[in-house]
């Protein structure tokens, strides 16, 4: 049985080969058995496999065995750490500057970050620690790579290593090399980890870093409504989550006088926010978020409490 490898060459299977590799990432884990990934992960293979199916099969093995055996969490995150710095090497990124470089020319990295890395490339490689990739366990990492580290717009392969991931969110917060070698310490020993928009943000051409944004109830008026759902749009695309009021729309039954009708209430247009929060999710990373709000003077209060329920008329629900 042969596989294919990253440069499009074929070889045998070997499963001394790919019993070494993980009985490298075995170390200190003594409860786990590498004979046992390595014998459940060639007999998943089939013949012409690439390499990196082989990496994510043993991947899976050992992820398959974490409820087992809590080890096989840490021996999951280290294959995977392996496959991750494979995909990096792939395309000539070695160091911090250089990953920063690539994402610079593919449009990922802000021009401030960029000149702050050129400026001070040497004293930021040095200072990466690739020893705390072990302080993670499987679905930490899993989610890591997944979601938050930057990938290539074209190949969609990651381009960054964690540890080059918690340098750059660093370098986009300080103001000075040390400030950043600081800060990266305390991310990469998982001291202290940001909120989820400045690890997605942080150092790109899109520094949105905050979590949450309050806005206020759009007018009684078309114009309003419908600019509130753009406000509202922008700040999910780059994974703000969103609180708003609605108690200045008016209720169901009102009068309309522009058209002589009558309102259906605020419950159609939540259904128009809620709609438009999903299909904007943020950065294509996670669902978007919005929380309504709504004075419990306004008419159509006992509907609004009802929006979640699971009986009922779902044009009446949210």
């Amino acid at each position: 049985m042969q596989v294919r490898k990253r440069n499009g060459g074929h070889e045998p299977v070997d499963i001394n080969k790919i019993l070494r590799a993980i009985t490298r990432c075995c170390k200190g884990l003594p409860h786990v058995d590498s004979l046992r990934i390595a014998t459940k992960t060639i007999s998943g293979l089939y013949d012409g496999a690439t390499t990196q199916e082989l990496d994510k099969l043993s991947i899976r093995t050992a992820a398959s065995l974490i409820f087992e055996e809590p080890e096989y969490s840490r021996l999951g995150a280290r294959l995977l750490n392996q496959y991750i710095e494979k995909e990096v090497r792939n395309q000539e990124i070695h160091s911090f500057s250089q990953s920063i470089a690539f994402g610079v020319k593919e449009g990922l990295i802000g021009t401030r970050v960029a000149s702050f890395v050129i400026a001070n490339s040497r004293k930021l490689n040095d200072a990466i620690d690739n020893t705390r990739n072990d302080l993670f366990e499987f679905f930490g990492l899993r989610t890591l790579y997944d979601r938050y580290l930057l990938k290539n717009p074209v190949q969609r392969d990651v381009i960054e290593t964690p540890q080059f991931f918690w340098m750059r969110v660093a370098c986009g917060l300080a103001e000075t090399p040390s400030e950043a070698i600081n800060l990266y310490h305390l991310f990469s020993s998982l001291e202290y980890v940001p909120s989820t928009p400045t690890l997605f943000n942080s150092g790109t051409q899109h520094e949105q870093l905050s979590s949450c944004f309050l806005l206020d109830s759009p007018q009684d008026s078309l114009e309003s409504i419908y600019k509130k759902y753009s406000d509202v749009a922008m700040l999910s695309k780059f994974s703000g989550g969103i609180g708003i009021a609605y108690h200045r729309v008016r209720s169901q039954g009102s009068l309309i006088r522009g058209t002589n009708g009558h309102s259906n209430g605020i419950v159609p247009w939540l259904k128009t926010l809620d709609s438009s929060v999903a299909a904007v999710n943020q950065g294509g990373k996670r669902k978007g978020a919005c929380c309504v709000y709504l004075e419990t003077w306004h008419a159509d209060i006992d509907d609004f409490l009802e929006l979640r329920e699971n009986t009922g008329d779902d044009a009446r629900r949210t």
